[in-house]
């Protein structure tokens, strides 16, 4: 069967809010014009959430029987799927209408595309922004940008560094070129990542104001909080993947005194809200275990992807800078 987009939703615990965000994909308006599979990943959930998926028909659902994490459970999905194009959904997001078309309409115009971001909004807050792509800087710091600023602003489709895998479309050529999510970040950090590698093999990342959903925040494994001890820990463990996994030796030693300035200056925002000593233990964790990371072989047809890369992350600090004074 032709399918034009493969909609992969990762569930685990989600009784709360699988139903809204299903319900959300069954009036999109793209199935007027294209074909369009639902997939849910259900990751050992121990509450009535998959009780509520199976009340869908037109809902493939695949059970694991151990929670593995966020990214085996989006590769299952993928590889299940048959779409162009994999739709990565959070449980905990409701779309407009309009949202499965008009990322499919970014990412189908230009082949060098390889993913598209939405314009996320915080579900309780209408009025703020959640994300409208995310960005990676020469500190190591990964951030959302638009994050609490005005529903208003952000409405020009723009490049982005990275997609947010929570409510964002991936070109499956691609994917099938660069590889999956890789499994060893379990959680948070892999989407910068293979954003990363798509960047580094001359792709495109992009963001659509048009395609709107409304994204509740870390309703599963932060338990609701923006930050937690696990999450802040894997987080950090995972930022040290991100740059042993993607730059070039002699790109990582001219970057490493600003990595080491910007993973001091998260340690000492994290000690102040508490969280020192798990951000501390990913970072020991992340430079004790990363050598089982597969590193990017460089391969000097990609020279001008690195320089352009590292030209992205100096002006991504000036870029930070902005986002925060614009909230």
């Amino acid at each position: 069967m032709k399918c034009d987009v493969s909609v992969i939703i990762p569930n685990y615990n989600g009784e709360n809010f699988i139903a809204n965000c299903l319900e959300s994909m069954m009036i999109q308006s793209f199935c007027e014009f294209g074909q369009m599979e639902i997939i849910v990943v259900d990751d050992c959930s121990t509450d009535a959430s998959v009780n509520i998926i199976k009340a869908y028909k037109n809902v493939t659902l695949l059970e694991n029987p151990v929670n593995s994490g966020f990214d085996k459970s989006v590769n299952q999905g993928i590889l299940a799927s048959q779409g162009k194009y994999c739709l990565l959904l959070n449980n905990d997001v409701v779309a407009d209408p309009d949202f499965v078309k008009y990322l499919y309409l970014h990412i189908d115009d230009n082949p060098r595309v390889f993913s598209v971001s939405s314009k996320m909004i915080r579900y309780y807050e209408r009025d703020k922004l959640d994300d409208t792509g995310d960005f990676y800087n020469i500190f190591g710091w990964g951030y959302k940008r638009g994050d609490g600023q005005s529903v208003n602003s952000h409405n020009k489709p723009t490049a982005i560094f990275s997609t947010c895998a929570g409510a964002g479309i991936y070109r499956r050529a691609v994917l099938n070129e660069i590889g999956l999510f890789d499994e060893a970040f379990f959680a948070y950090m892999e989407d910068v990542d293979i954003s990363y590698r798509g960047l580094i093999n001359g792709y495109k990342n992009r963001y659509e104001p048009k395609a709107v959903c409304y994204h509740i925040g870390s309703a599963t494994t932060a338990e609701g909080q923006k930050y937690s001890p696990f999450k802040v820990q894997i987080s950090a463990r995972n930022n040290i993947y991100v740059v042993y996994k993607n730059m070039p030796f002699m790109q990582l030693l001219v970057n490493s005194p600003f990595l080491l300035l910007g993973f001091l200056v998260k340690y000492a925002l994290f000690a102040k809200r508490g969280f020192g000593k798990d951000y501390a233990a990913g970072i020991k964790e992340g430079l004790k275990s990363h050598r089982k990371i597969a590193k990017i072989p460089f391969q000097l047809k990609n020279m001008r992807h690195y320089f352009f890369i590292e030209a992205q992350l100096i002006l991504n600090v000036f870029r930070f800078i902005e986002n925060k004074i614009g909230k």
